[in-house]
């Protein structure tokens, strides 16, 4: 019994890790994604502006 508590300890210490990892890398990929829109939001503006003025 006592090899079994272990075993299962064990095993939720890792899916307690594997969440923490996934949400650092859900949210690494949501701010990413947030930058990458604003920069291409401001390359296509400032393109607008370049078009505009010739």
């Amino acid at each position: 019994m006592e090899n079994l508590i272990s075993f299962l300890n064990s095993f939720l210490s890792y899916i307690m890790l594997l969440l923490v990892i996934a949400v650092v890398g859900g949210a690494a990929i949501a701010i990413g994604l947030t930058l990458a829109k604003k920069k291409n939001a401001k390359a296509v503006g400032e393109e607008a502006v370049d078009s505009v003025n010739g």
